[in-house]
């Protein structure tokens, strides 16, 4: 009996491990924001430290990194990328990475599979701004408590959204 038992647990185990080898491995990507208490937005020059859940930054192609005080300061250097010309950037097409901080974990999150909220009660050290959140639920929940107008997926916010946020419209 001693020996069966191990005879009929190996086929088993060989079955088990077959039924995951068919399986593609994927591993979760963990995104960063790291900066100190000095580090201020490039947009802005607001200091990153005082707004934490705010806070985004892109990467470029070129390998620099570019924080923002908030998503809303993120999009303008976005959509306008040559304003600053001092970065090196032409267009979206330079960037490699785009991360915010999830509003209400305090991760930092992929920036353009997030959820941006339009017209909350929340307000940014850059005024009216856009809430980041990483849920699409975490997103609607927190639209509808703080009476968020709308709840957008990255692409499709806007030039004219930002420039009306900015109250340049």
């Amino acid at each position: 009996m001693k020996k069966i038992v191990p005879l009929l647990t190996i086929p088993i185990l060989f079955a088990y491990a077959q039924s995951y080898a068919n399986q593609p491995l994927v591993a979760k990507k963990i995104y960063t924001i790291s900066y100190d208490k000095n580090s201020t937005g490039l947009v802005r020059h607001l200091p990153l430290a005082k707004a934490p859940n705010w806070v985004a930054k892109i990467e470029t192609r070129g390998g620099k990194t570019v924080y923002f005080s908030s998503p809303k300061s993120m999009f303008e250097f976005y959509f306008r990328p040559g304003k600053w010309f001092d970065v090196g950037v032409r267009s979206e097409r330079d960037f490699s990475q785009i991360v915010v901080t999830d509003y209400i974990t305090g991760k930092a999150i992929d920036g353009e599979s997030a959820y941006y909220i339009y017209g909350s009660r929340a307000i940014s050290p850059s005024g009216d701004d856009l809430v980041a959140i990483g849920d699409k639920t975490q997103a609607e929940k927190f639209s509808q408590k703080y009476n968020g107008k709308r709840v957008l997926k990255f692409d499709e916010v806007s030039d004219a959204l930002i420039r009306l946020l900015n109250g340049r419209i």
